[in-house]
This record gives structure tokens, C-alpha cells and sequence, in this order.
């Protein structure tokens, strides 16, 4: 396990040559500062909003998509993993039309991509902490391709775009992937490991330091997951959002529609 030897790129209103040569190289790409420190505390004070509101509510499913309930390191109940969280907030909304994050739609082509603000889960809150009554710590090895399969259609490209607002040196866990396996097979694909169930390091994997306001973009047929904390508490605490950035069918979700299959599946498996 190592780190990846990064440049220090920086994400305007048009990706890079150099950028995109280094992403499609790794299937991985790590951008510097997209989020001021002001803009950082603001996007956290809006999502402890919605997380308040959803919880007063009641509410355990949003448009299909189940929430993902635990306990941080004083007993509160927090919602770990929130999904389409710019349908409750205009500041996300507007966010989603950032010109930065439409330059990287560029990285999907020749496809025609676009931001899924209303498909898939839409942008969603990870918030990993690690604590005895935590539900969620850590992610075992996935891609995330085969949601396609569920869904029906064959798997198309895609990249999951995360927004971190926590610092995260590779000491402290996060994200892990095994560069270069985005262009592997669909065999590889579906079987290279155990979805999920498996969270063991792997010789080849790759990490990085993270400081808050960076913005990762990861392949969707890249193999990764999320390295557990050695933290407990409030040291352990990790808050990224993730969008994806989708090819193919337009296939939007309301509040009539059905839970996935996967995710009855990933509720059983991660912690």
C-alpha cells in the first residue's frame, strides 16, 4: 500500500491535457483547493441542516434510496450516509452547475455525460466515523458498474466525483483504488474480488492525502474502497460527497420509486 505520486493540479473551467492524460492513465485524479475553508464550514453547517430536518421528519428513504443511520463518539444519532442532497438545499443545487464541475464531463469522452443530480442516488454524503455503535467505518472492495446491471442496461462509463470536506492523510484511511483496473475486462470487473464483503489491503492499491476542499474523481470500473480509521472518536471522522457524473438512458427517481436490489445487498455488508 502506498501513495500515489500526484502532481498538484488545479480544476478550472477546462480540464487539462496533462490532467487528463494522468486520468485516464490511473482511472484516478486528485484536484487541490476546489473549496475555499469558508465554503468547507458552510457546505457542513448545510448538510447538519438537512440531516436535522430528515431526522425530525422521520424520514428513512429518499426517492427509493435508504438512509444509513448511526451513532457518532457522544452518542448522537447522525445520519451516515444521505443521498440527493441538493433536492433540499439551493446551495448544493448551484453547486452541481459549477463551470468546474462541468469541465468534467470532458473526461468522459467521446461519450456524451452528464452531472446526476436526480438519477442514480444523486449527490450524496458519506460520513464515516468510527465509534462502538457507528454503522459506517469503513467500504469494502466495489466498483461501482454493475448498478447498470441492476438497472438493466449494459454498463456505460462513468465518474464518481467526491467532494471532501474533512482533512484525510493516508494515515487516517480513506480512499484506496487499484490503479489501472478501469480498463480491465468485464469478467475482472464483476469477479476480481469479493463486492463489499472484502475490506483486506491489497499490494497494489494506492492512497492519498486529502485536505478538505479537495475534489477526487474516480472511474466508476476502478476497483476501490474506503480504509477504515485507526482512530476512534472524532479523529476518525470523514465527510465526503459524491455525484455522479452518468452515461446513457436518463433514468430520474421521484418518490415513488423502488429500492435497488444493491442496496439491500451494501446495507448488510458495510460497517
Amino acid at each position: 500500500m502506498k501513495k500515489l505520486l500526484c502532481p498538484e493540479f488545479f480544476l478550472g473551467d477546462k480540464v487539462t491535457p496533462e490532467q487528463s492524460d494522468f486520468f485516464h492513465k490511473n482511472g484516478v485524479i486528485v484536484f487541490r483547493n476546489v473549496l475555499r475553508p469558508e465554503t468547507v464550514a458552510f457546505f457542513i453547517q448545510e448538510i447538519s441542516r438537512i440531516e436535522k430536518q430528515l431526522i425530525e421528519e422521520g424520514k428513512d428513504k429518499i426517492n427509493g434510496v435508504p438512509l444509513k443511520f448511526g451513532k457518532d463518539h457522544n452518542g448522537q444519532t447522525i445520519i451516515q450516509r444521505l443521498c440527493f442532497l441538493s433536492l433540499f438545499s439551493p446551495t448544493f443545487h448551484e453547486f452541481l452547475n459549477d463551470p468546474r464541475l462541468v469541465a468534467l464531463l470532458e473526461l468522459l469522452h467521446p461519450y456524451e455525460g452528464r452531472i446526476a443530480e436526480n438519477e442514480k442516488d444523486g449527490l450524496i454524503l458519506n460520513h464515516y466515523v468510527r465509534t462502538p455503535e457507528s454503522k459506517f467505518s469503513q467500504m469494502g472492495w466495489h466498483t461501482d458498474s454493475p448498478r447498470d446491471l441492476f438497472l438493466g442496461q449494459k454498463i456505460m462509463p462513468m465518474l464518481n466525483v467526491g467532494i471532501h470536506l474533512d482533512p484525510c492523510p493516508f494515515e487516517n484511511g480513506g480512499l484506496r483504488v487499484l490503479p489501472g483496473t478501469h480498463k480491465q475486462g468485464v469478467l475482472r470487473l464483476l469477479f476480481k474480488k469479493k463486492y463489499f464483503i472484502d475490506n483486506n489491503p491489497d499490494a497494489r492499491e494506492i492512497g492519498f492525502d486529502i485536505n478538505a476542499g479537495d475534489l477526487t474523481v474516480h472511474d466508476g470500473r476502478i476497483w476501490h474502497r474506503a480504509q477504515q480509521s485507526p482512530y476512534l472518536g472524532e479523529a476518525s471522522r470523514r465527510r465526503v460527497m459524491y455525484v455522479p457524473i452518468i452515461t446513457g438512458k436518463y433514468m430520474p427517481k421521484d418518490e415513488n420509486s423502488k429500492t435497488p436490489f444493491y442496496h439491500r445487498f451494501a446495507s448488510k455488508v458495510q460497517n
